[in-house]
Parts: C-alpha cells; structure tokens; sequence
C-alpha cells in the first residue's frame, strides 16, 4: 500500500563553480605533513649557533606554517580536548599571529619559542595519537 505522492526536490550541486574551483585548487596544493623538515628546523631553530638574520626570517615563515599546519591537525583530530594539547594550541596561535621582532637577539628569542611550540606540540599529538612519531 503506497500512500500519497510527495513532491521531490530537484538536486543541485552543494558548491558552485568557483567554490568546486578553490577546493580543487586547495586538493592540488596540499602536501602530507612532513615531520622530518618540522625535526630539521626545530634543530635549526634551537641550535647553539643562531642562524643569520636573512635565514632566520625564512625559518620563522617555514615555523609558523608548521605550527598551523599542527594547529589544524589539532583541531581536526579534536586534540584540543586534551588540556595540554589545548594549552599548546593556544601558543602556537599566538606565537603564529606574533611578526618576527627587528633586533637580532629578539628575532633569535622568538625563533626559539616558535622552535619549541612546534616540537612540543608535535609531541602531545603523537603522545595522544593524532599524528605519527617523525623518525
């Protein structure tokens, strides 16, 4: 026994053609995250001889977009449920948001700080299984 006939409504796609355009520019830009070059300039970050000031600007902007990159996976993985994962989230975004300073021994502080928010976030989430352990 069928009962009445209900209208159906006619499909159309969920994004539009310039939306459909950047996700599939976003598809073809991404990149696995590669804990191995986050290690590299963590070391470099940290390391007793600073690095100039020229590579350290480049260092910084390779850090902050690991640190975003590490924010996002936090936030994908619904890391941030873990208070110290939170609390390093919250650092990560700050020190993302914060310029590299003008003076040298400033820049090399804050090359630092963005060194240690990378490698101790990177850490809580493979401690809490939201990434892999980089070799």
């Amino acid at each position: 026994m069928t009962g009445p006939a209900r209208p159906v409504r006619r499909w159309g796609p969920p994004l539009s053609g310039t939306e459909l355009v950047t996700v599939l520019d976003r598809l073809r830009s991404w990149g696995p995250f590669d804990g191995r070059a986050l290690l590299d300039d963590v070391a470099a970050a940290l390391d007793d001889v600073p690095p100039s000031e020229r590579d350290a600007a480049q260092l910084a902007e390779r850090l902050r977009g690991l640190l975003a990159r590490l924010v996002t996976i936090s936030v994908a993985s619904e890391a941030e449920q873990d208070p110290t994962a939170a609390q390093l989230v919250l650092r990560a975004r700050t020190l993302h948001a914060d310029p590299l300073p003008c003076g040298r021994q400033e820049a090399i502080a804050h090359l630092r700080r963005l060194g240690w928010t990378a490698n101790e976030l990177h850490d809580r989430l493979a401690a809490i299984r939201c990434l892999k352990e980089a070799a």
